[in-house]
């Protein structure tokens, strides 16, 4: 186990307070092994795994992700196309008459304030970038209802840079893998970024997600028909599966 980590995803009080031993301290060998048999199992089992948000452009991903919160895929979908038609460009959300853009949104709920997202981030794409979508994670988390989720959506689906999307299925899996112990969605990613290649990153997450909405449910999860128990901590207690010993291997492995 490399200095300063004490178990997955959390580090001892010294390195915690020391950002360099912090940066520099790895997870144990043996968990890095597991979990990057697990994403290529989830490959495997996954092999279309995506994005679930219909979207042609950088503009219409970000909004449709603004939209998700707190409601499926399947629902914003089912409103993105009259909006997208409605408002083309930044410039129109930021223009947009409120109580016209908050009835076409309506469904997703939370459509007031969702409402007043979006026309703040189309003035803001449209004061500050021109009207385009940066690509830049330090640029998109200052737009108004963006944060780094949002962000890690857009650059790995519409700009193909990788990034770990932590929303409630990624947590859930990730604490249940053993790969972290945190609840925060950002110290989560960085758990988990240290774990699997950064080529990675981008389908890690949406096979994560899909594992979670088919397969690994919040309140009983299907480890019978999951490929990856042999490797979940969680699985084990529930259906007390062998564990797979890992291979002895070097420090620097």
């Amino acid at each position: 186990m490399s200095p300063g980590r004490t178990y997955a995803g959390r580090m001892s009080p010294a390195a915690a307070g020391d950002p360099q031993r912090a940066t520099a301290a790895r997870p144990p060998v043996a968990l890095v092994r597991r979990a990057r048999r697990v994403n290529r199992a989830l490959a495997v089992r996954w092999p279309d795994a995506r994005c679930e948000l219909d979207f042609r452009s950088p503009l219409e991903l970000l909004v449709a992700t603004v939209l998700s919160a707190q409601t499926t895929d399947v629902r914003v979908n089912q409103v993105t196309p009259a909006l997208f038609a409605r408002y083309p460009d930044a410039a129109a959300y930021a223009g947009a008459d409120p109580a016209e853009l908050e009835e076409l949104i309506r469904p997703t709920g939370f459509f007031r304030a969702k409402a007043r997202s979006l026309q703040g981030l189309g003035r803001a794409l449209v004061e500050r970038f021109d009207g385009e979508v940066p690509p830049r994670l330090e640029d998109l988390v200052t737009l108004p209802g963006v944060g780094r989720k949002t962000a890690n959506v857009v650059l790995g689906d519409a700009f193909g840079i990788p990034g770990i999307t932590v929303d409630t299925h990624v947590g859930r899996l990730a604490r249940r893998l053993g790969w972290t112990t945190e609840e925060d969605p950002v110290k989560v990613e960085r758990d988990i970024a240290a774990l699997i290649p950064r080529p990675e990153w981008t389908l890690l997450s949406h096979r994560l997600i899909f594992h979670g909405r088919r397969t690994c449910h919040a309140r009983r999860p299907d480890c019978a028909t999951c490929p990856i128990t042999r490797d979940c901590p969680s699985a084990l207690v529930r259906v007390g599966a062998p564990p797979v010993p890992p291979r002895a291997a070097p420090p620097d492995a």
